[in-house]
C-alpha cells in the first residue's frame, strides 16, 4: 500500500520526465527514432513549419476560481501496475491543489501541493513526506513548478506563448511550437474548438520524451473540459543509460467549477513519522 500511495503522489509531482518505476527495454535496445517534430536541427521539419505557418491563435482555456473532481488514477510500469485508484482533487487557482486517495471505504492518503512544496500524508502507515520543487527538479532533471502541474490537470497550456512562438498547421491541428535551452514542446490545438488536445515534448540533453493526450471532452459550466488524460513517458536512466517506459491515466467521473471555497482540510498528526 505504501508504494502505491507514494507512486501516485510522485507521479503527479513528477509528471514530466520522471525517472521512477520505468519499464526496462531489452538489453542492447537502441533508442527509438525521435518524432520529427522534436528534432531541433531537422531542416525538413523547419521547412515544413515555415511552409505551413499560420497566425497566432487564442487557445480556449478554462477559467475558474475553484475546481473539484472525483477521479480514478491508473499507473503501469515494470514494478507497479494498478488501475482505477479513487482520488478526489480540489484546486484553488494558482494557490492550492488538494488530493484525497481512498481505498475500500476509507481514506488512505491526503496531499497538498502549493507553489512552494508538495506534502502528502500516508494514513495507512502513519507517515508523511515533504518535497520542494528545487529537490524534485534536481532529482528528475526538469524544472517543475506549481503552475505546470495545475495546467496539466486542468488542460490549459503549460507554458504561455511568447512573442516569438511559432504556430503552424498540421492536419486538423494548429500546432504551437515552443523551444528553450532544455525543452522542445509542441502543443496540438484543435482547429475547430481551439482546445489543447495533445502535448509532445522532448528534453534536449537527455532525449527523454513525453506525450499527453486529452480525451473525452465534455461541457463544464460553459467550458470544454477533458475528462480523460493519457500520459506516456520514455525516459533514459542516469545509471545504465537504458530507456524505460511509464504509462499513467486519469479519468474524471465528475468535474465542477465553483465560486465558493470548498475547503482544503489538511493536517499532520504529531504521532506521524516524517520519512522525507
Amino acid at each position: 500500500m505504501n508504494n502505491k500511495i507514494t507512486v501516485w503522489f510522485l507521479a503527479l509531482g513528477c509528471i514530466w520526465f520522471t525517472s521512477c518505476h520505468k519499464k526496462h527495454l531489452s538489453k542492447g535496445t537502441t533508442r527509438p527514432a525521435l518524432d520529427s517534430a522534436f528534432v531541433l536541427k531537422d531542416s525538413s521539419k523547419t521547412d515544413s513549419m515555415a511552409a505551413n505557418a499560420v497566425a497566432p491563435v487564442n487557445v480556449s482555456e478554462i477559467a475558474f476560481d475553484y475546481l473539484l473532481t472525483k477521479s480514478k488514477f491508473s499507473f503501469r510500469s515494470s514494478t507497479q501496475d494498478f488501475d482505477n485508484t479513487n482520488v478526489n482533487i480540489r484546486i484553488k487557482k494558482d494557490s492550492l491543489i488538494w488530493l484525497s486517495v481512498t481505498g475500500i471505504g476509507f481514506e488512505v492518503a491526503r496531499g497538498l501541493i502549493t507553489p512552494d512544496s508538495i506534502v502528502f500524508v500516508d494514513k495507512f502507515h502513519k507517515e508523511y513526506f515533504v518535497f520542494t520543487y528545487a529537490q524534485l527538479s534536481k532529482q528528475y532533471n526538469f524544472d517543475l513548478n506549481f503552475k505546470l502541474l495545475q495546467s496539466i490537470i486542468v488542460g490549459n497550456l503549460p507554458i504561455a506563448p511568447a512573442s516569438d512562438s511559432k504556430f503552424y498547421k498540421e492536419n486538423e491541428f494548429i500546432v504551437l511550437h515552443q523551444e528553450n535551452e532544455r525543452i522542445i514542446l509542441d502543443n496540438y490545438i484543435d482547429e475547430k474548438n481551439l482546445k489543447l488536445q495533445q502535448l509532445k515534448a522532448i528534453e534536449i540533453p537527455t532525449k527523454n520524451t513525453f506525450t499527453l493526450n486529452y480525451e473525452d471532452f465534455k461541457d463544464v459550466s460553459g467550458f470544454l473540459f477533458p475528462f480523460g488524460s493519457l500520459i506516456n513517458l520514455d525516459v533514459q536512466s542516469q545509471k545504465d543509460k537504458q530507456f524505460y517506459q511509464t504509462t499513467m491515466r486519469i479519468k474524471h467521473n465528475k468535474v465542477e467549477l465553483a465560486a465558493k471555497n470548498p475547503g482544503f482540510p489538511f493536517s499532520i498528526p504529531s504521532s506521524y513519522t516524517r520519512k522525507r
